[in-house]
């Protein structure tokens, strides 16, 4: 299966507050988002059940598809499309044993160790970053920068998704690299009006896509 969306949301609650996270799901996806991940790692094994039951909802109502962090067994309850894989989690192959091959299985990468590992363990794509300075992905250590992302582009044969500090007036030098599209948060999440916001992202790839140029100041074709 290869990916069919350039946009792959990543969700953060504390940057969406005070608005609930389903409400900025629900009005990126109504945007034209396509691919969520469901990522709250602090939150309990029920919460995280209820949040991921309400977004499964969203999604579904929109025609997205939706990824879980790390938690199999909130995948299969909520019948996600898909898991997401920290670099250091299960084994991709033992995922895939577990939920079967009809299921998306996304994985962090920060190297081309990890890619190598990715690829070798049957993922059908990658993030890799992160690429430019951002406070979310502080915990991964300093940027990876475009070069190494274009390393990981001709590296993988598997889908490369840029990710960390990605904003509309970047998109063109990241999809330069040869990455196959752009993984965001804070672009999306942190914005009061998650409609433009989300619609700015999507038309700015869309822009590089069909080869027009992009207004830097505005993000928007």
């Amino acid at each position: 299966m290869t990916p069919d969306w350039l946009l792959y949301l990543i969700t953060d609650r504390q940057l969406a507050s005070p608005r609930r996270l389903s409400d900025v799901v629900a009005d990126a996806v109504k945007a034209g988002v396509r691919a969520v991940q469901l990522r709250e790692k602090d939150l309990p094994p029920r919460s995280l059940l209820e949040v991921a039951t309400q977004l499964r909802r969203v999604t579904e109502a929109e025609g997205a598809l939706l990824f879980i962090n790390d938690r199999i067994d909130v995948a299969v309850a909520v019948g996600a499309d898909g898991i997401h894989l920290p670099s250091r989690s299960v084994p991709v192959d033992v995922v895939r044993r577990l939920v079967g091959p009809r299921t998306w299985i996304g994985v962090s990468t920060h190297s081309l160790d990890d890619v190598r590992v990715a690829v070798d363990g049957g993922a059908n794509f990658v993030t890799f970053g992160p690429v430019f300075p951002t406070p979310s992905k502080l915990p991964y250590g300093q940027p990876v920068g475009l070069e190494k992302l274009a390393e990981a582009a001709r590296y993988s044969s598997l889908p490369v998704f840029a990710v960390g500090g990605i904003t509309p007036d970047r998109i063109a030098s990241v999809l330069a690299t040869g990455a196959f599209g752009v993984a965001m948060i804070s672009e999306i999440m942190s914005k009061r009006d998650t409609l433009s916001a989300a619609r700015a992202c999507l038309d700015a790839l869309e822009a590089v896509r069909m080869g027009r140029s992009v207004d830097p100041s505005t993000g928007r074709c």
